[in-house]
């Protein structure tokens, strides 16, 4: 086991020294020396079989999540403003019943009438607010797995070229407590992803 970090220094090694060489020669243009620069990195780290991506800052700046959670909380402001009228409605009618019962414009059955239909609406109204809660929550369910299954679909792709044997999700609070940040290959993963979503979003 003690061969595997040997061998993972070694390779960052040589990596870095491929790094001085490229800077200090100057060869190529700026930008050409950044993607030898940033390959060579790459390359290292996927030669130790493992990489890792920091999953809170990929949903912050993925921008499909952003707009699946912009969409969600349209939806989430549309129900509550739903709600907010049936009760102003609600309140409303209560009132009057109110008024009209203490002033005696109506008759006791006529008001026994009148309580059972504002029972019946009182009732409705918080199956209402029960169903919309749950349809968000569900939303958001589907929401997190499209993100989710889009993640991983794109790593299974990202692989293909890359070869890790495990790329591991490091979220605050995870099961993840260290890791090198040599082997931080979330900045490449999150380019990746935004840039596979919006040729997507195009078609």
């Amino acid at each position: 086991m003690k061969k595997v970090p040997l061998i993972l220094n070694i390779v960052l090694v040589l990596a870095v020294a491929a790094l001085f060489v490229l800077h200090f020669t100057g060869k190529g243009k700026k930008s050409d020396v950044t993607e030898e620069v940033k390959g060579a990195v790459i390359h290292a780290i996927a030669s130790s079989g493992i990489a890792f991506v920091n999953f809170d800052t990929i949903l912050l700046n993925y921008d499909m999540f952003t707009d699946l959670r912009d969409e969600l909380a349209s939806k989430q402001r549309t129900s509550e403003a739903e709600l907010t009228a049936e009760g102003q409605k609600f309140e409303k009618e209560a009132a009057d019943f109110q008024d009209k019962v203490q002033k005696g414009l109506v008759t006791r059955s006529r008001a026994q009438e009148m309580q059972q239909q504002l029972i019946a609406e009182q009732e409705r109204i918080t199956q209402l607010r029960d169903d919309l809660s749950l349809e968000l929550m569900e939303e958001e369910q589907v929401m997190n797995r499209q993100v989710l299954y889009a993640i991983m679909e794109f790593l299974e792709e990202y692989n293909k070229k890359h070869n890790y044997q495990y790329v591991l999700s490091n979220t605050l609070g995870g099961a993840l407590l260290y890791a090198n940040d040599t082997l931080d290959i979330t900045a490449d993963v999150l380019k990746g992803l935004n840039e596979k979503y919006h040729k997507e979003t195009e078609k």
